[in-house]
């Protein structure tokens, strides 16, 4: 599905980046400045709804001096918003003030000076328009999170505390009215949406904001939330932070006696069913286009407060997802086309790749993703060869481009389902190698009822390309070992079950592998490869992978 064009028009994307060079060189400018000044509200309607549980871990660490991000611990010393600079994503992420949660959870009178001086400080030092610090879903989200946390942050504080943070909090909020239309055609016009809401809803004079947030809002969901209940972006840990978004302006605007809009509500309806069907046994997220695992926890809170009560899914033909689930074994798989242009930044080219877990243990994988464009581990996890599926002469199925997003990409993505006795299968195919190699790869996944007895097939037809490998990535906890005649490969799990895998139409192995679950770890794994040459006559590549003990 392509993103449809903004305005009526469609731009190209050098043209929008010249459109957006242009705003940011007004904005900074010293007129502009001064549009942004007007009267401050001198209270708060109220604390919207947060029913999200604050880090004390790294609450400790802010009150330490030290800013956690993504398992690293960055020192702020004397003058923390200088000192984050020096590390842009986690700038980027400190700007969004999700730490206040953090010291909110901790409630204790340190806590909120810590708060309160991080406040006073950013306020000194970066109350003037910047480029990362007022991009449009980074003020929705510090709104948010300033509104949410204001009676914490205000206790105690004294008055001209208070009318500081909601003169900036107006300051801001004038701009986000203007820039959040403009923020990128993905999840995070929705955050900037989100911001516009509650500054409507929690201060007296904001009323426009919003209302237009809400239009945005509605726009938004009605582009971005598949009819199947899929984020445009095909990332299974963004679906549910967006499904977060929409709760939370949901819970907000009853608070304040706003109607919910009925885009919203159904939005949330459809959005809990591929929530539960992108989980594996774990509770955490399959990992597809850049997604982490997550926290089992979150994702059930979401589900307590999304009133939603629909089971999996188990087909999502908008979004590209099926989900095999026999005995205790399920698979994910991605047969869908990529994620369209203006939703594709973090796309991957994993195309016909799948996960599978047995009970809440995880057994094939993807290699993860990590999110932040400085990240050395960025592109290399993007490619297909990092994906549980078949690569040809090491050759993404998609182009990756370096500044992010999807260049060359499948344009046929085809896939269907059967169910036969209890028995589960899905046949998929994609082009990604016909102008390339003139070579389409179609793969078969069939399950058994019982979830002990899993095959496949990985077929290449055409007559291009040198060479071939599928590969199976394993996680961490899985030990594998390749048996004496290269035959097969044995897998056994931390609880001491047993797998094997077998296959034909090509040499079988076990080589190196990464694992990235998105906590800021990247640990070392195994894959199986099975890999041969191409003579122009494609190639054939039939595994199976069955339950050890079990007779079949």
């Amino acid at each position: 599905m392509t993103a449809g064009p903004r305005f009526g028009l469609r731009r190209s994307r050098s043209s929008i980046l010249g459109w957006r060079g242009f705003r940011e060189l007004l904005f900074a400018t010293p007129l502009y400045q001064m549009t942004l000044a007007g009267r401050a509200p001198d209270a708060v309607r109220g604390t919207p709804p947060d029913p999200w549980p604050g880090d004390k871990e790294a609450a400790a660490a802010l009150m330490n001096g030290e800013y956690l991000f993504l398992g690293r611990r960055i020192a702020l010393g004397a003058a923390p918003w200088s000192a984050i600079e020096a590390t842009p994503e986690a700038a980027q992420s400190m700007h969004r003030f999700g730490w206040l949660r953090d010291l909110r959870a901790v409630a204790t009178n340190a806590a909120r000076e810590r708060a309160r001086d991080l406040v006073s400080e950013w306020i000194e030092t970066n109350g003037r328009w910047s480029p990362r610090a007022w991009r449009a879903d980074v003020i929705g989200e510090r709104s948010v999170n300033l509104l949410t946390s204001f009676t914490f942050l205000a206790q105690g504080g004294g008055g001209d505390f208070a009318t500081r943070v909601l003169g900036a909090l107006a300051r801001q909020l004038r701009h986000l009215s203007r820039a959040a239309a403009s923020a990128p055609d993905d999840a995070r016009v929705l955050r900037a949406a989100k911001g516009l809401i509650y500054g409507g809803a929690c201060l007296p004079g904001r009323e426009a904001c919003l209302e237009a947030g809400l239009g945005l809002l509605e726009r938004e969901v009605g582009r971005q939330i598949l009819p199947d209940g899929g984020h445009t972006q095909r990332n299974p840990s963004l679906q549910l932070d967006v499904l977060r978004d929409l709760i939370d302006v949901r819970a907000t605007l009853v608070s304040a006696s706003v109607e919910v809009p009925f885009a919203l509500q159904s939005a949330i309806d459809r959005m809990m069913p591929m929530v539960r069907a992108l989980r594996h046994g774990d509770g955490r997220f399959a990992l597809f286009n850049g997604g982490i695992e997550g926290d089992d926890k979150i994702v059930n809170i979401a589900l307590a407060h999304s009133g939603s009560t629909g089971s999996a899914l188990s087909s999502a033909p908008h979004s590209g997802f099926h989900r095999l689930a026999a005995g205790r074994a399920v698979i994910i798989a991605d047969v869908g086309a990529p994620p369209a242009p203006g939703s594709d930044e973090l796309a991957h080219a994993g195309t016909l790749s799948f996960e599978m877990s047995v009970g809440k243990e995880r057994l094939i994988v993807n290699c993860g993703g990590r999110a932040h464009g400085d990240d050395p581990w960025r592109d290399a996890l993007r490619a297909t060869a990092a994906h549980s599926t078949l690569v040809v002469d090491e050759t993404n199925s998609c182009e990756l481009r370096v500044a992010g997003g999807l260049g060359r990409r499948p344009s046929d993505v085809i896939a269907a389902r059967r169910e036969v006795d209890g028995n589960l299968l899905i046949a998929a195919s994609h082009d990604g190698y016909a102008k390339a190699f003139a070579l389409e790869h179609k793969r078969t996944i069939f399950i058994a009822p019982d979830g002990s007895d899993v095959r496949g097939e990985d077929a290449l037809i055409g007559s291009g390309g040198r060479a071939f490998a599928a590969r199976f990535h394993l996680h961490p906890d899985v030990k594998a070992s390749l048996a004496e005649d290269a035959g097969s490969v044995l897998l056994k799990l931390r609880s001491g079950a047993g797998w094997r895998f077998r296959a034909s139409g090509g040499r079988l192995a076990l080589e190196d592998s990464v694992y990235s679950a998105g906590d800021g770890e990247i640990r070392r794994t195994r894959q199986i490869v099975v890999a041969g040459a191409l003579s122009g006559q494609g190639a054939l590549v039939k595994w199976r992978l069955g339950r050890e003990g079990v007779r079949r």
